[in-house]
C-alpha cells in the first residue's frame, strides 16, 4: 500500500524535489521559530528594565534565571508533548493544539502590556511552553514520517527543514529585535505573536491537502482495553497537571506564595542531575533484570553518559547568548554604525546566519573525511565542539577585562562578540548534529527514546546553568564579568581535555561500534 507522502508525491506535487507536505512543516516551523527565538533575547532586557523604561525592574540575576527556566522547560515539555501525542492525540492533533497554545501565549504576552501586567506576561511564557512541549518534538517526527524509505533523501529532506528553523532564528531576532529596542518591548513581543498566527494559519489550513494521513492518529495498541486504559492514565495526569500548574500560578499571581527564580533554577538543576544520575544506575541494575544488558550495551551506555556530561557544559555555556552576551552586547558593546545604533539583540542572529551559511561546510569536511577514511568519531567531534566554544569565551575574557580596565567608561569592540559567536557557532555544529545521532547510534534498541530524552536534559541542565550565570553582566558589578567568562572558558576546556583523553580508550571500548 502506498504511503501517503507517496501517493501525494505521484499527483505531481512537490516542494523543492521533496513531498509537498515538507513546505508545510516547512513554514510552520520556520514562523514558530521566528515567534520563539524573536522573544528570547529580548526576555532578559524587558524584565531587568526599568519600570520607566517600559519593563519590569527586576535584578539581573532574577531575570536571567527566569530566562534559564523558561528555555529548561522548553526542553522538558518536549517528553510528556511525544509521549501525549504518540499515545492519545496523534502528531497532528498535537502539533496543532501546540500551535494554539504558543498563540495564546504570545497574545496574553502582548496584551499583558495594557492588562494584567506580570500575570498575562508569565501566563503567556506559561501557554508557550506548554505549546513548544507538543509541537517541537511532534513536528520533527512528522518530516522522518514523509520519508519511509529513509536514506540519504531523508537527511536532504532534514537538512531543509533545519534551514526553515535557523531561517525563523535569524528573521525573528532581526524583526523583533529592532522592533522591541527601537519602538518599544511590546511591539517585539506583537511582532512574535503575529509570526506565530501565521505558523497556525499554514498549519491549519494545509495539513489536510499536504500530510493526508501522516500522524493524524495515535499509536494504538491492539488490546482495546489496553488503549483505553492508557488513554485514561494520560487524561488524569493531564488533568491533575494542569489544576496544580493552576494553583501555583494563582497563589504566586495573588502574593500568597512568593517564587524566588534563582532558588527555583538551582533546585531544577540538582533535580534533574539527580535524575539522570539515578537513571542511569537504574538501567545498570534494575533496568536489565528482565533483559539483562550484555557488556557492549554496558559500554555504549557509558559512553553516552560521558556525552551528556559533555553536551551538558557545552549548552551551559552555549546558551548564555540570551543572558550574559546579550546583556553585554547592550551595556559594554559600541554599537553604532555610520550614526545607526545596532539593537543588541541583532548579535543574537549571527548564530542562525552562521548556521545556514556554515551547514554545507561542514556536512562536505565530514563526507570527505569519511571518503578518505579519516571520519572522526562522536567523542572526537564533541571535543572539538567544547573546544571551540572555549575559544569563543576566551575572546569575551579579553573583551571583559578592557570594560574593567576603563572602570566601565569605554564601550569595546563589536568584534568581540562576532568572533566569540564565530567560534561558539563551529562548536555547535562539531557538537550538536552529532549527538541525537549518538543516541540513536549507542542505545539499545529498547532504550532509545529514553535516551532521547536524556538528550534533552542535558540542554535543560545546560540551560538552567546559563540562565543562573547569565546575570553576572552587570553596569554596578564590573569585576563579575571576567570571573564568569573565564570560568565558563576554564570549564569548557577542562571537559575538552576528559573527553579528549578518553577518545583512545572508547573507540577501542567500542571496536565493534560506529561511534
Amino acid at each position: 500500500m502506498a504511503t501517503a507522502s507517496e501517493s501525494l508525491d505521484t499527483k505531481g506535487k512537490s516542494f523543492a524535489g521533496h513531498p509537498i507536505g515538507l513546505s508545510t512543516l516547512f513554514f510552520t516551523e520556520m514562523w514558530e521559530r521566528f515567534s520563539y527565538y524573536g522573544i528570547r533575547p529580548l526576555l532578559v532586557l524587558f524584565m531587568s528594565a526599568a519600570i520607566m523604561d517600559g519593563g519590569f525592574g527586576f535584578e539581573r540575576e532574577q531575570a536571567s534565571a527566569i530566562v534559564g527556566i523558561y528555555a529548561a522547560c522548553v526542553y522538558l515539555a518536549s517528553l510528556p508533548g511525544g509521549w501525549i501525542a504518540d499515545r492519545l492525540l496523534g502528531l497532528q492533533k498535537a502539533i496543532l493544539y501546540g500551535a494554539i497554545c504558543i498563540s495564546a501565549g504570545h497574545i496574553s504576552i502582548g496584551i499583558s502590556a495594557f492588562l494584567g501586567g506580570k500575570v498575562t506576561f508569565f501566563l503567556g511564557l506559561v501557554l508557550i511552553v506548554i505549546g513548544t512541549g507538543l509541537l517541537k518534538p511532534n513536528i520533527s517526527a512528522i518530516v522522518g514520517d514523509l520519508y519511509p524509505e529513509g536514506g540519504s533523501r531523508r537527511d536532504a529532506g532534514f537538512s531543509i527543514f533545519y534551514m526553515g528553523i535557523n531561517l525563523g532564528a535569524l528573521l525573528g531576532q532581526t524583526i523583533t529585535g529592532f522592533l522591541g529596542e527601537k519602538i518599544g518591548w511590546h511591539w517585539g513581543f506583537g511582532a512574535a505573536g503575529v509570526a506565530m498566527l501565521l505558523g497556525l494559519f499554514v498549519f491549519a489550513t494545509k495539513r489536510k491537502s499536504t500530510l493526508g494521513s501522516i500522524g493524524a492518529e495515535p499509536t494504538r495498541h491492539p488490546d482495546p482495553q489496553v488503549q483505553a486504559r492508557t488513554e485514561k492514565i494520560i487524561k488524569i495526569s493531564i488533568a491533575v497537571f494542569v489544576v496544580l500548574l493552576a494553583l501555583v500560578f494563582i497563589l504566586a499571581s495573588t502574593g500568597i506564595i512568593t517564587i524566588n527564580a534563582e532558588a527555583v533554577a538551582q533546585s531544577m538543576t540538582y533535580i534533574l542531575v539527580g535524575v539522570v544520575v539515578l537513571y542511569f544506575l537504574y538501567i545498570f541494575t534494575l533496568g536489565s533484570i528482565e533483559t539483562p544488558l550484555t557488556v557492549d550495551e554496558k559500554k555504549r551506555i557509558l559512553v553516552i553518559a560521558i556525552l551528556f556530561m559533555a553536551a551538558a557544559v557545552f549548552w551551559s555555556a552555549f546558551e548564555q547568548a540570551p543572558t550574559s552576551l546579550n546583556l553585554f552586547a547592550k551595556d559594554f558593546t559600541q554599537r553604532e554604525v555610520f550614526g545607526f545604533e545596532i539593537p543588541a539583540t541583532w548579535f543574537q542572529s549571527i548564530n542562525p546566519l552562521l548556521i545556514i551559511l556554515l551547514a554545507p561546510v561542514f556536512a562536505y569536511i565530514w563526507t570527505w573525511l569519511g571518503q578518505r577514511n579519516m571520519d572522526l568519531s562522536s567523542p572526537a567531534k564533541f571535543a572539538l565542539g567544547l573546544f571551540f566554544a572555549a575559544i569563543g569565551f576566551l575572546f569575551m575574557i579579553f573583551a571583559a577585562n578592557e570594560v574593567l580596565a576603563s572602570n566601565g567608561q569605554m564601550k569595546v569592540s563589536m568584534l568581540w562578540l562576532v568572533a566569540s559567536y564565530f567560534f561558539q557557532t563551529v562548536g555547535e555544529l562539531c557538537l550538536s548534529p552529532v549527538g541525537l545521532s549518538s543516541m540513536t547510534k549507542l542505545s539499545p534498541r529498547r532504550f532509545v527514546g529514553q535516551m532521547m530524552g536524556i538528550w534533552f536534559l542535558a540542554a535543560a541542565v545546560g540551560n538552567l546553568i546559563a540562565g543562573l550565570v547569565g546575570g553576572h553582566v552587570d553596569p554596578e558589578k564590573l569585576d563579575q564579568m571576567p570571573t564568569l567568562f573565564t570560568y565558563t572558558t576554564l570549564s569548557l576546556l577542562i571537559a575538552t581535555a576528559v573527553l579528549a583523553a578518553l577518545i583512545i580508550p572508547i573507540r577501542r571500548m567500542m571496536k565493534d561500534v560506529d561511534v
